[in-house]
């Protein structure tokens, strides 16, 4: 398994300080990193073919993106999943008016509540995270593990259960529990 962090257009050292926000440890697993400074993010073409550089084609991923890049990165995940290889969870951070309708685990985060609520109809899965108070776009991406909010997880119908928690902790949450599950062939 591989985790891709796939940022927007921002400063490289933002996808930095997110790095450090969140610890991986005890995942084992190699996280890279899409070079958004030289590449645009919001560029499917350029985000598969750093896949098809960096990733061995059998090798399942775990997609995190934020803002432009998330435009990049659900055409990427896409087309690896549709290329037979695995996408085990795509975490998008502020995404906002993107369609994230895939036939693999999509996760969303919003800086606020606003966003969250108007992105929901463009697909998602059962639990999703918006902050509380909001925040600043950029800080949900340089300081995940400052953004305060809370985790929605949808059952049934219509109905809605909320935990607080922080959004690196809503992050590494889904990561674990992409990396645990047993791959499907």
């Amino acid at each position: 398994m591989t985790i891709v962090l796939c940022p927007g257009i921002h400063p490289p050292h933002l996808t930095d300080n997110f790095l450090q926000a969140l610890t991986f440890q005890g995942i084992g697993q190699p996280v890279i990193t899409y070079p958004a400074a030289q590449r645009p993010p919001f560029s499917a073409a350029g985000v598969r073919q750093f896949l098809l550089e960096r990733v061995a084609p059998m090798e399942p991923l775990v997609l995190i993106a934020f803002s432009a890049g998330v435009v990049g990165a659900i055409g990427a995940a896409q087309h690896w999943h549709y290329q037979g290889h695995t996408v085990s969870a795509f975490i998008a951070l502020d995404g906002w008016g993107v369609p994230l309708s895939a036939p693999f685990p999509v996760y969303r985060l919003s800086h606020d509540g606003l966003t969250h609520w108007s992105s929901a109809s463009l697909g998602s899965n059962t639990l999703n995270f918006y902050a509380e108070p909001a925040v600043a776009h950029l800080t949900l991406w340089r300081s995940p593990q400052q953004v305060i909010g809370w985790q929605i997880h949808r059952f049934g119908w219509g109905q809605t259960k909320r935990q607080q928690m922080t959004a690196a902790q809503f992050i590494q949450t889904r990561v674990r529990h992409a990396t645990t599950q047993p791959r499907i062939e």
